[in-house]
């Protein structure tokens, strides 16, 4: 049996209340299930806690999934970032979620440097593809975001990790004008993520 695609998203953190991960996570497994004829799809959102890995994350790789989609939030980033690899480090500058810090700055000690992401590039052209000025990055950070992906590229099924800009603030005029509508960009990301979820359940269904 195949098992599910799993979208993974985060909750707030020090600095940001609302994790817009969250809610693409979920509207990516709801564009992505049709998709998929009957693959299930899990849809995680995890705390922003390291404690968060073990207790939350590690259990739902233990279950196999076909592939695997996670999504973050940073702060900094001013367009779509494609992670090219996670890295086997951490900082202990930066809280999580429960005011804990790494009590390390290697998530794993016998761990590689990096472990890569061999889908990374053609999701990046699968975004690009449908209208997202994604740029790849082989910096994911050292924070919750990195060391999640660093954990999932330990398994085996497709994995790629997906940094996303906070959305700009915007404020609607008294009287807008008429304009025909248009897709919303968090929309348009959406699909494109759905888009890219579903090649990588492709390719974690040919790898058997």
């Amino acid at each position: 049996m195949t098992g599910p695609l799993l979208v993974a998203g985060f909750g707030p953190f020090p600095g940001v209340p609302r994790n817009p991960s969250a809610a693409l996570a979920r509207r990516i497994g709801a564009l992505a299930r049709p998709k998929l004829g009957g693959i299930p799809v899990r849809v995680l959102i995890l705390c922003t806690t390291y404690a968060a890995i073990p207790d939350r994350l590690a259990p739902a790789l233990a279950e196999a999934p076909a592939a695997i989609l996670m999504l973050g939030v940073a702060t900094r980033a001013k367009r779509v970032r494609v992670e090219m690899q996670g890295r086997n480090r951490t900082s202990r500058l930066f809280p999580d979620a429960s005011g804990r810090t790494a009590s390390r700055l290697t998530l794993e000690r016998d761990g590689p440097p990096a472990r890569r992401s061999p889908t990374a590039a053609s999701a990046l052209a699968t975004l690009r593809g449908h209208g997202i000025a994604a740029v790849p990055s082989r910096d994911a950070g050292r924070y919750l975001c990195n060391a999640s992906y660093f954990r999932a590229l330990r398994e085996s099924p497709p994995a790629l990790f997906v940094h996303i800009p906070l959305p700009p603030r915007t404020q609607r005029p008294a009287k807008a004008p008429v304009r025909p509508r248009r897709e919303a960009p968090g929309e348009r990301l959406a699909r494109a993520c759905a888009e890219v979820a579903r090649r990588l359940v492709i390719r974690g269904r040919a790898r058997g």
